[in-house]
């Protein structure tokens, strides 16, 4: 299978099953001299693993890391990083009822069309527990970005129609509840939908929003390796993403020009924007402003309702989804879009290190 890695310079390489041994990721590119121990990452996991709330898959897993290769005496050598988490609690027999049948909204078409086989316990290699060595990954990311000054914050801006104003944001009370949305009161409201989603057997999608801040500007390239498109790519790349926008994003195009230019003004400081339409990106560069990007999160394709679909013999059926799955995807994959938006940063950053003659030669003198 081809397509599993991702990056230039920081390059990650996912690997494993829903049901297999375990999870992981090879990151190779990352520098030596970086402090680094299984808590830095275990910190990034435990927002992302299962059982967390009502509103999750009661799925029992500690997701414990392992660094295997990459550290010594606590600080990174500059050779490919090899992290581990093992799996503990599969329920394979769960799914043994799909293995001839498609789920709606899963991958099991899809991967039967194009390979012939396909791993039914749990989607395999299209499960959300391949995101765990996306996440472990981009802990390490998100650290070496921050000896750099730039830091990342990723939110639930809206579960369903329930969507927090900007000016509503309490970005101290995303870690105060279950569903890490940025006001307490709004996520009662969204607590409140979803327990109506559970009692229809039904499921709920949403909006996660990512800023990142202390970006230079200049970082990025204005064709193929455009920052906000390789933003959009790493985003689009997990499961259950449909949509990305970077600023105002669908909004620019019912704007005029005169609405969505960000006006430039000078100070003692530097060179700033008055507005961020852009989203802190222009031409595929950043501009030195907030980056603002958000994922569309499509509803939990596991529900309990009877659903109509077909079997491997082209029979139309019936089919009802046993087995422990998450009413909304939306809160454990907020920590997903944070790291791959620290992963895409990152490498950008180190790409651009090589753009102009004098860094260089300054570098190396």
């Amino acid at each position: 299978m081809s397509g599993s890695s991702l990056g230039n310079i920081f390059k990650i390489t996912t690997w494993g099953e829903s049901h297999g041994e375990g999870i992981g990721v090879i990151i190779d590119g990352c520098p030596a001299g970086l402090s680094l121990c299984e808590e830095d990452i275990q910190l990034y996991l435990n927002r992302r693993k299962p059982g967390q709330s009502k509103f999750t898959t009661m799925r029992r897993e500690s997701d414990t890391v392992e660094i295997l290769s990459g550290t010594f005496e606590g600080v990174t050598t500059g050779t490919p990083i090899s992290l581990l988490i093992r799996n503990q609690d599969q329920k394979s027999r769960d799914y043994s009822n799909i293995m001839n049948s498609y789920r709606p909204g899963h991958a099991d078409y899809t991967f039967d069309a194009k390979y012939g086989i396909r791993d039914y316990r749990g989607g395999g290699r299209s499960s959300g527990r391949e995101t765990i060595g996306r996440v472990a990954a981009g802990a390490i990311a998100a650290k070496l970005l921050g000896h750099l000054g730039i830091r990342i914050t990723a939110y639930t801006k809206a579960i369903g129609s329930i969507s927090i104003p900007e000016q509503d944001y309490h970005l101290d009370e995303i870690s105060m509840n279950k569903l890490y949305m940025p006001n307490n009161e709004y996520a009662a409201k969204a607590s409140e939908y979803l327990e109506n989603c559970i009692k229809n057997q039904d499921s709920s999608g949403g909006i996660i929003e990512c800023v990142v801040d202390g970006m230079p500007a200049g970082i990025g390239d204005p064709v193929f390796e455009k920052l906000d498109a390789n933003l959009a790519k790493a985003i689009m790349s997990i499961g259950a993403v449909k949509g990305v926008e970077i600023g105002d994003g669908f909004q620019a195009a019912s704007a005029l020009g005169s609405q969505n230019n960000d006006s430039f003004f000078c100070n003692d400081s530097g060179i700033h924007k008055r507005t961020n339409h852009s989203g802190g990106v222009l031409g595929g560069m950043s501009d030195g402003s907030q980056i603002v990007l958000r994922a569309a999160v499509k509803p939990t394709p596991s529900i309990s309702q009877e659903q109509q679909t077909v079997n491997k013999d082209s029979e139309n059926i019936s089919m009802t989804i046993h087995g422990r799955h998450d009413p909304v995807i939306v809160p454990r994959a907020v920590v997903v879009v944070e790291s791959m938006t620290a992963i895409s940063i990152l490498d950008a950053v180190l790409m651009n290190m090589t753009s102009r003659l004098d860094s260089i030669v300054d570098f190396y003198r």
